[in-house]
């Protein structure tokens, strides 16, 4: 079995400062054949004289009728489809919790209170610290990243003594996490670059991805839309972690979007389900496209605001994602 993949809202590992705050890895399983005849038929219904379409023609509201034949139970994806969801904010906190207390648990809490006790600029540049601490950058020095992490965590600890964000907050301030982030920067400056930076959403994405497909032990090939960061080394680590965790993998092919429709049908539904699952993380969702999104996510799904996903997935996700 052959299944087709692509993204949408990807800034590598820029989550906080990026242009999308969500990111979204669809997947599609239809005949070559019958998804040539499903673009025909979106475009013969669109008729737009655009070459290559995208997302963003069937989120139009002039063609709002075409995403809600594409989503429906009457549609050529019900039930040949997935999406993996993932809202970067909540990522960059789990990964933050998982390199300086490996502690899922934290990763949950510290979302749910520092939000909500921080104001909204404050926690954005927690965020943002947390997000420069973490990414793979030569040439900051180990210092620099990890002092202004800590300045901030010592300054909302502070601010909020006494409530559960700061006993959190507290445990991140500790010398033993301080010495994990110097030493995960020092390993950064000295050239030694994870092969898997820890903030990038793709590569985990692609092995929950395979893990959906291959339920049951059936194998499974993925053919993915060529990207910069599926380099063959990284190609091979997807297969050597598929293998670990038991997952039915039997291979990954990269290939050009516009000569696989299968590909082109799932880029679609990367960026709509990337679109409307950030509208309901912002507050302003269209419940009636959001319940046609719905059947479409899993419970893998990386995201922590637990208002959103209860209108986005069919279960809330329990403590932290899957990793690596």
């Amino acid at each position: 079995m052959e299944v087709a993949c692509d993204e949408s809202g990807s800034d590598g590992e820029n989550l906080t400062a990026g242009n999308t705050d969500v990111f979204a890895h669809a997947s599609v399983r239809l005949p070559t054949e019958f998804a040539r005849e499903q673009l025909r038929e979106i475009r013969d219904r669109i008729r737009s004289p655009a070459e290559e379409y995208k997302a963003n023609h069937l989120l139009r509201e002039k063609h709002r009728a075409v995403l809600e034949w594409l989503l429906s139970e009457s549609g050529p994806l019900y039930g040949h489809a997935r999406v993996h969801l993932v809202e970067k904010a909540f990522l960059v906190v789990d990964r933050t919790a998982d390199v300086l207390l490996g502690d899922p648990a934290a990763a949950v809490a510290l979302f749910r209170h520092g939000r909500t006790t921080c104001t909204e600029t404050e926690w954005r540049e927690f965020l943002e610290a947390a997000n420069r601490l973490l990414r793979v950058r030569v040439g900051e020095g180990p210092e620099g990243p990890v002092e202004g992490f800590f300045h901030t965590v010592d300054t909302l600890r502070r601010t909020y003594a006494g409530t559960p964000a700061a006993d959190i907050l507290t445990m991140l301030a500790d010398e033993r996490s301080r010495s994990r982030a110097l030493f995960y920067r020092a390993e950064i400056e000295a050239g030694r670059i994870p092969l898997v930076p820890v903030l990038n959403p793709l590569l985990p994405a692609i092995l929950r991805t395979a893990a959906h497909w291959s339920r049951g032990g059936r194998p499974v090939r993925l053919a993915h839309d060529r990207q910069n960061m599926l380099t063959p080394e990284r190609i091979a680590w997807i297969e050597e972690a598929a293998r670990r965790e038991g997952i039915a993998l039997a291979g990954l092919r990269l290939v050009v979007a516009r000569d696989d429709a299968r590909v082109q049908l799932a880029d679609f539904l990367a960026g709509i389900a990337r679109r409307l699952a950030s509208d309901e993380l912002n507050g302003h969702g269209d419940p009636a496209l959001t319940a046609l999104l719905r059947p479409y996510t899993g419970a893998s799904a990386v995201w922590g605001d637990t208002d959103s996903w209860a209108r986005l997935g069919p279960v809330r996700p329990v403590g932290s994602p899957e990793r690596p």
